[in-house]
């Protein structure tokens, strides 16, 4: 899993029939102290994220395994939205 930000959407006019009606979102990586790693990701929204909340991501074949995700072609899909992050020492 890929702890992240919401920094954008991706709009496609023309894409693969089985994305259709999909939102696609732009997700930064994070780092566990909540600072900005230096790439971005595509991600399918499957939980109704919004612009800057901190998601977590799945990507490859669990991308596949997230609700309503079988058979549509995705590499990256957000499966939740992160209230709290708790690191111990």
């Amino acid at each position: 899993m890929i702890i992240g930000r919401i920094v954008g959407t991706v709009v496609a006019t023309r894409k693969d029939v089985r994305l259709e009606g999909a939102k696609l979102l732009l997700v930064r990586p994070l780092t566990l102290d909540g600072r900005d790693e230096n790439n971005f990701l595509v991600a399918i929204d499957t939980v109704g994220a919004g612009f800057r909340e901190r998601v977590l991501v799945v990507s490859g074949s669990s991308a596949r395994l997230a609700e309503g995700m079988k058979d549509r072609p995705v590499d990256a899909a957000i499966v939740g939205i992160i209230d709290t992050v708790e690191v111990t020492d």
